[in-house]
């Protein structure tokens, strides 16, 4: 495959970098490698095929990984596909501890790549879950009983701010503490605004 145009805000990430930098430059070479085109978005560099989102790179303090947008669609015969989060639908990471590791999975992630260029070119979709198939806590629910204003806004929401919401609401083991944070966000809801609107 050809390479790809190195994108300059990659470059200046890639020179702010203070740890992981070594993974990150050898990473893009796979990356760029496969006839993805680099972008940068999120603040991160991004790699896309005709438009579509398809990896991340994503550096951390304990470990740098790859997020394919689309993991959940790739068969994972090697084992080493991670959910970023206990409640992700789509994303799935290859994390790394070294740049040794990268080189061992070189062959896996460019393997990877191409499945997941291939599942864009079919047109694949993650089948998700609709927010109303995850349980909506107690306490909110007992607030939407009381007020409903705060339904109806609630509902009026989008599928993606209801979801965020409800994740955020359901997080704390404290009965207290969802409460705290329900009643905290109330006005917002009722603004039409979702949790990270400004």
């Amino acid at each position: 495959m050809a390479k790809s145009e190195m994108h300059p805000k990659v470059d200046a990430f890639i020179g702010r970098a203070k740890i992981w930098r070594e993974e990150i430059e050898k990473l893009r070479r796979i990356l760029l490698g496969r006839g993805l085109k680099e972008e940068f978005k999120w603040g991160k560099p991004c790699y896309t095929f005709e438009g579509s989102n398809v990896v991340v790179m994503q550096p951390f303090k304990s470990y740098c990984a790859i997020l394919f947008l689309k993991g959940a669609l790739l068969h994972d015969d090697a084992g080493v596909l991670v959910k970023p989060g206990e409640n992700s639908q789509a994303g799935r990471q290859i994390r790394f501890a070294d740049v040794r590791q990268v080189g061992e999975l070189e062959s896996v992630v460019a393997s990877y790549i191409n499945e997941a260029i291939e599942a864009e070119r079919a047109g694949l979709k993650v089948k998700r879950k609709n927010p109303a198939e995850f349980p909506l806590p107690e306490e909110f629910q007992r607030k939407l009983k009381k007020m409903p204003a705060l339904k109806r806004a609630f509902e009026a929401l989008t599928p993606g701010r209801q979801r965020a919401y409800n994740l955020f609401f359901s997080a704390p083991k404290l009965a207290q503490t969802r409460e705290a944070r329900i009643d905290k966000c109330v006005p917002r809801i009722l603004e039409g605004k979702g949790l990270n609107d400004r």
